[in-house]
């Protein structure tokens, strides 16, 4: 309602602007602009306009129209070079960019000129383009009512621009602007030049246009004349342009000035801007140049410069830690000040870098969770879900994430179910309190879906809830019921990975049902005496701690195609290690088994020993078959000195830790 009389209130200030302005002739654009109140057309459907934009005007056949390839030369060297440094300053210049990444250009004009007094008095796009038919005189006067008509567009609404984008495409004066930059094109400032491309481009304007592949040529041929901030706007609006081959040249031009110029180049905003536009395709040498010179204004890194340079190194796809460092210091230092959508994008972005800082994430983490009461439980969500991508377990927050959903459950959809199962099997957490009660609900809302539920998003609820130690039993009855009917029809692009997981959920309905009762023999199958080049060092401190390579297998398989890289048996009291020809010629209940897992870094939540939902899936099956697990960072293993090695695994084995069990399951819902 509020929106119909916002266009109703926009048409009758139109229609009292035509009436006052606009000669009789107007009157037919006016009913258009009533008529159109309450439905959208293609703002592109005016023919006219199409026509203006289309059509080769005589003045302007010949070279400044043609399509320019691959080779065409478009930048020069020499003297040419030098003329930006020389030039005279825009009409237009750069302020920072706002919250949308959008440039915002201000006018340096004379002020005693009227027109530019009334031009920052307008309040919408129309009012700029009335200003240009009443009195723009010059090219300049009508670049600058282009500006401001897009500088208002873009604050206004998504609504209110699809709107709007219909009242200036069909304005009168839009026609006779447009027809002013396709005469004037090559008479224009660089300022005023890249802003009209950068106004047009992002107001929707066709690139196949004449209109604006003529702008395009033209910037190829002042490319040597633009100063720093007229670069960095032109790479902007290049970043959102098609690929074509005028497009092409001209960012193949300005990567080269870029290189030349980028030692000059002072201001870190337009560094950012340079290395978010010219993205993760630019060499890395040129990669490697941003880097440098960002590295060398960084002490006076502010707040939003920090947030902006975690944005542009994501774009770059560049791992900058000398960068990202101080960045990240920065945004912790102002973690309060961070929007809930930029904390999203800072962990996407560190997921883009594969950079991972716990320090950052925990200050995230600990920030969500003190102003969980202002979230929507959605918001939640989607950081949570983040934080699964990134293998970090915000403890504190899933646990009070899943009191919220002990609360209310109603929220749950289907797609949020499966995201908050995704999340709690791959982190392996089971909330501390009200545990039963959290996987009940998770439950029984998954049994309310069951009959919307496709067959790929049935087998991944069941499969995490089963990571879990918990079998949901109408839904694994109603999985298993098309799998015995070859009823469970699965996309062939995950095929691999279907089966894996249809492969889990029958080993956990097997091994973790309250009937599974431990065996007092295991059939162990020797795969091989060679082991892989990152378990020597353990091979070989096994045989030096323990004497004897006779003392140890490696390289074990167990039923349910499980695999253990060492085996190692006890006596009861788990004083003495035993021979293992000894323990198989006179198999023996009290024969303490303990199998070594050397896990990579990845298998375990970032900065823990928590290990992640696969890998303590696996330990507790091995615990079934009666086995005693000690799982170890293989990275960190690797690191060790070789004395220092063999002291950690005599601790391990003869530890009493190795024998506990401390992990956390819900099998005793079942």
């Amino acid at each position: 309602m509020n929106n119909k009389i916002n266009y109703l209130l926009n048409t009758v200030r139109c229609v009292h602007r035509y009436s006052s302005v606009l000669t009789p002739k107007s009157s037919a654009t006016i009913r258009k602009h009533i008529l159109w109140i309450g439905r959208y057309r293609d703002p592109l459907g005016n023919v006219n306009f199409g026509k203006l934009l289309l059509n080769i005007l005589p003045s302007l056949h010949g070279s400044s129209l043609r399509f320019v390839s691959q080779k065409t030369d478009v930048y020069s060297t020499g003297a040419e070079a030098l003329v930006s440094e020389k030039a005279s300053q825009s009409s237009l210049e750069v302020e920072k960019l706002d919250d949308s990444g959008s440039f915002k250009a201000k006018h340096a004009v004379d002020h005693s000129d009227p027109f530019f007094t009334s031009l920052q008095k307008c309040s919408c796009p129309c009012d700029a383009l009335d200003l240009a038919a009443e009195a723009a005189v010059s090219i300049k006067h009508y670049t600058n009512c282009l500006t401001m008509a897009w500088r208002l567009y873009k604050n206004l609404s998504e609504e209110q621009q699809r709107y709007e984008k219909q009242l200036i495409f069909e304005h009168p004066a839009f026609v006779k602007l447009c027809q002013q930059l396709l005469r004037n094109a090559r008479r224009m400032t660089r300022g005023d030049l890249v802003f009209s491309l950068h106004a047009l481009v992002n107001l929707g304007v066709p690139q196949n246009t004449l209109l604006l592949q003529t702008l395009v040529r033209v910037c190829q041929e002042k490319l040597n004349q633009l100063d720093n901030r007229c670069i960095s706007v032109l790479a902007t609006t290049l970043a959102g342009m098609d690929k074509d081959k005028n497009v092409s040249a001209l960012q193949a031009g300005l990567q080269l000035l870029v290189e030349q110029r980028i030692s000059s180049i002072r201001d870190i905003f337009i560094l950012q801007n340079l290395m978010k536009c010219l993205g993760k395709d630019a060499p890395v040498f040129l990669k490697k140049k941003l880097e440098m010179a960002v590295l060398r204004e960084i002490d006076g890194l502010t707040f939003p410069n920090a947030l902006r340079m975690f944005f542009a190194l994501a774009a770059m796809n560049y791992c900058s830690l000398p960068i990202l460092n101080p960045c990240s210091g920065k945004i912790q230092e102002n973690i309060h000040d961070v929007p809930f959508r930029q904390l999203i994008l800072i962990l996407e972005a560190c997921h883009t870098l594969q950079y991972r800082n716990v320090k950052l994430f925990s200050a995230l983490a600990d920030y969500v969770n003190s102003t969980a009461y202002l979230w929507d439980k959605r918001q939640i969500i989607l950081f949570l879900s983040v934080c699964e991508t990134l293998g970090f377990q915000p403890t504190e927050l899933l646990d009070i994430f899943a009191e919220k959903v002990t609360e209310d459950p109603d929220f749950l959809t289907l797609k949020n179910l499966l995201t908050v199962l995704r999340v709690y099997s791959r982190l392996n957490h089971v909330p501390r309190v009200q545990k039963h009660l959290f996987f009940e609900i998770l439950h029984s809302c998954l049994n309310k879906c069951l009959p919307q539920i496709s067959n790929t998003e049935l087998l991944k609820a069941v499969y995490s809830l089963g990571i879990l130690g918990y079998l949901p039993q109408c839904a694994l009855d109603e999985l298993l019921q098309k799998d015995s009917k070859d009823e469970l029809i699965l996309p062939d692009d995950f095929k691999e990975q279907n089966t894996m997981m249809l492969r889990c959920v029958k080993t956990c309905m097997e091994l973790d049902s309250p009937s599974f009762t431990q065996p007092a023999f295991v059939l162990t199958e020797n795969m091989s005496s060679l082991v892989s080049l990152n378990l020597r060092k353990a091979r070989e401190a096994l045989i030096e701690l323990l004497g004897d390579e006779n003392m140890f297998l490696q390289n074990v398989r167990l039923p349910y195609r499980y695999h253990i890289d060492f085996e190692i048996r006890m006596d009861s009291d788990r004083k003495k290690v035993l021979p293992i020809t000894a323990t198989d010629d006179h198999p023996d209940s009290h024969v303490q088994r303990l199998a070594f897992l050397f896990a990579p870094v990845s298998a375990f939540c970032l900065g823990t020993t928590h290990p992640q939902g696969k890998l303590a899936m696996k330990k507790r099956h091995l615990n079934k078959l009666g086995y005693h697990v000690i799982l170890i960072q293989n990275k960190k293993f690797q690191e060790m000195k070789n004395e220092d090695a063999v002291e950690f695994l005599k601790r391990k084995i003869y530890s009493e830790d190795a024998f506990s069990f401390p992990e956390a399951t819900v099998q005793n819902n079942n």
